[in-house]
């Protein structure tokens, strides 16, 4: 009984010196329940997202990211469906296209982030004193061609869109759905200003002869090109460019009729119960810093007194080809009908989800 009572004596012992240390550790030493958590929704590319955070969040100890990805489409459609009880703070990195159509819900909170007169007027909601969006950066249409297969194929390299219509390509090509991929429909916006609403729709019937599928996501076109599974993705440069410099046979072609493209941007939800921490988001998310790291996935940048250096293997002149004006209001206002006419006509051979 003696050795019992004595165990137990030094067990309550330990017990007490252990929670005495237990609690001075927890009033000292920051635990993530002492962080703000923020909820992010995102339609960045996944290796982005990992640097991104470090980088934000070695800016703004005591804030954590929590992230939430996927396809822009997909992604705004949640935030939609979420309109009556939403659950992002901030979205980071969704097309501009995509936040016009929130901010005309009613769902983005009015900033001016930290430099905001340092970003280029095309890169930020003007429309008031106090925008609801701010862009990162611009991100446009191209063509991933896998050089091996095609000659396998005997195919030649097209340098057009309307290259694309040759019946010699027939089933050897995939594009992004565009009610799932915001480089999808920035392709398709891009063809109805590039050759009017009747050429942009007379385009896309002939070139839905050659498409063997429509993919959910605006990369996952060059990356099955890169896998040799096709010879040629309708895409966007950055993931084809990331092929070339991990060694695949894989050229990125920019139409020479022009390029769509649209703006990576951020916004503040309104309503967030973690304003303070949403704003430091912001505020980093224009930031010169933060835009040297969005220059290593593309050339053209939001911020004024960032110079942009062209990454790696990148396609030049590619800011030349992009089209100008670029209406985004108009195709976010006509953005719903657009999708449904379009998978009325092509969404036939929409992969599977």
């Amino acid at each position: 009984m003696k050795n019992w009572i004595s165990r137990r004596k030094m067990a309550l012992m330990g017990a007490a010196v252990l929670g005495t240390a237990a609690s001075l550790f927890a009033a000292t030493t920051p635990t993530l329940a002492d962080d703000v958590v923020l909820k992010v929704y995102t339609a960045l590319e996944e290796e982005q997202m990992p640097i991104y955070k470090e980088a934000f969040e070695k800016a703004n100890p005591g804030i954590v990211i929590e992230w939430q990805r996927d396809s822009t489409g997909v992604i705004s459609a949640r935030l939609l469906a979420e309109k009556d009880n939403r659950q992002a703070d901030v979205v980071w990195g969704l097309a501009a296209t995509s936040l016009m159509v929130l901010d005309k819900e009613g769902m983005l909170e009015s900033y001016r982030p930290v430099g905001f007169d340092l970003i280029k007027d095309d890169f930020k909601d003007l429309r008031s004193g106090w925008p609801t969006w701010v862009g990162m950066d611009a991100w446009a249409s191209a063509i991933c061609f896998n050089t091996v297969e095609a000659e396998k194929l005997g195919l030649p390299k097209p340098t057009s869109w309307k290259d694309l219509t040759n019946p010699v390509y027939k089933d050897q090509i995939v594009m992004p759905n565009p009610g799932s991929s915001g480089t999808g429909f920035l392709t398709v916006s891009a063809w109805l200003q590039l050759f009017g609403d009747k050429g942009g729709w007379t385009y896309m019937t002939a070139l839905h002869d050659n498409i063997k599928t429509y993919l959910h996501s605006g990369s996952k076109p060059c990356k099955a090109v890169g896998a040799g599974e096709y010879p040629i993705g309708i895409s966007f440069a950055y993931p084809g460019v990331k092929l070339i410099n991990d060694g695949a046979p894989v050229e990125v072609i920019l139409p020479k009729e022009g390029i769509g493209w649209d703006m990576e941007a951020t916004a503040i939800m309104k309503g967030t119960k973690q304003l303070a921490a949403a704003q430091k988001l912001a505020d980093f998310a224009a930031s010169a810093d933060a835009n040297k790291l969005y220059n290593d996935s593309y050339q053209v940048l939001a911020r004024k007194d960032v110079t942009a250096s062209l990454p790696a293997n990148y396609p030049a002149d590619e800011d030349k080809l992009m089209i100008s004006p670029n209406n985004f209001y108009d195709m976010a206002d006509r953005r719903q009908a657009i999708l449904d006419e379009w998978q009325k006509s092509f969404g036939s051979k929409d992969a599977p989800k």
